[in-house]
């Protein structure tokens, strides 16, 4: 397995230098001059070159690109145009309040939809499946925008089980006191999906050949479902929450937006309008990482799951 993990970290090298690549192209070549963007009002002949001699726009493309890849290595992206912060304090304090609440919602997603995409694939095509299947199809069918706006009215204005909107400095409050609606909102929106999708796993688990060889033997039906349909069928469930892992650093864009989180998916959206690229440049790198982490993780939990699997 340490060969198998040695190999894949290497395989990481060239895809992350080619992100890079790309980056640098879009933000340099496509993306315009910057220096246009800080200087502002101020447009002048001197304040331009001032700016462009800061940011090394005055050298040649490849030691704009070596300056990049330096700060890549480093993970020390400059200081953000718009409110001159470092961006790794920035990226910094952005990510815990996104993870709180996308890590939370990730947890409670999987806690509810793998047992009901179970139960509905193990009672296909009855009363139960039928249930759940038109509920799941009727969530998918309103909008996110619905559903926040009602639990913010209802919920939280007029009964006043939780509170509109707010972040503190305490994790367990916010986890407890700000995070329960917009987690609620988010389940809404998430559930009807996951469950859906989890269940078509389900049912063509139960549907194999070794599931009516583990009855024929005589084994219970908790013994075939937990021991082998789970087990089998975890592995693209494993692959879907794997691939969206990377996502989650940078939180709920609307949910973060409508409940006044201070994360990411805000952080994103004001370097966005303000055209911070190092903001931007930052997060995607970031995420470019993650992804390639969290996919060898997931081989890693393959294996755990099915000692079967061949790490080669």
């Amino acid at each position: 397995m340490s060969a198998f993990i040695i190999r894949r970290i290497l395989q990481m090298i060239p895809t992350l230098f080619g992100v890079m690549l790309l980056v640098f192209i879009l933000f340099t070549l496509v993306g315009g001059d910057p220096s246009l963007v800080l200087a502002g009002k101020h447009l002048t002949p001197d304040v331009l070159a001032n700016i462009r001699a800061q940011l090394g726009l005055d050298q040649s493309l490849p030691q704009q690109f070596w300056i990049f890849v330096k700060q890549v290595l480093t993970l020390d992206f400059g200081t953000s145009w718009s409110t001159q912060q470092p961006v790794a304090d920035i990226i910094g304090s952005r990510v815990g309040p996104s993870l709180t609440l996308t890590g939370a919602m990730l947890v409670v997603d999987l806690l509810i939809a793998i047992p009901l995409a179970a139960l509905v694939a193990y009672f296909r095509g009855g009363l139960t499946d039928h249930i759940v299947t038109i509920a799941c199809t009727v969530a998918m069918s309103v909008s996110a925008l619905v559903y926040i706006i009602a639990g913010q009215y209802f919920l939280a204005f007029k009964m006043g089980w939780f509170p509109v909107r707010g972040w503190g400095d305490s994790f367990w409050i916010n986890l407890f006191v700000y995070v329960p609606l917009p987690l609620l909102m988010g389940l809404m929106v998430s559930l009807g999906p996951d469950i859906r999708f989890y269940r078509s796993f389900f049912v063509e688990e139960i549907g194999q050949d070794y599931v009516r060889t583990a009855r024929a033997k005589g084994l219970s039906e908790r013994t075939v479902m937990l021991k082998h349909v789970l087990r089998n069928a975890l592995i693209p469930v494993v692959t879907s929450v794997m691939m969206s892992l990377p996502y989650m650093l940078i939180g709920a864009l609307v949910l973060e937006s409508f409940f006044g989180i201070p994360g990411m998916g805000n952080e994103v959206v004001m370097a966005v309008n303000k055209s911070d690229f190092p903001v931007i440049k930052a997060i995607t790198i970031y995420i470019a990482i993650a992804t390639m982490v969290f996919n060898l993780l997931g081989d890693l939990v393959y294996k755990l799951i099915d000692p079967r699997v061949q790490l080669k």
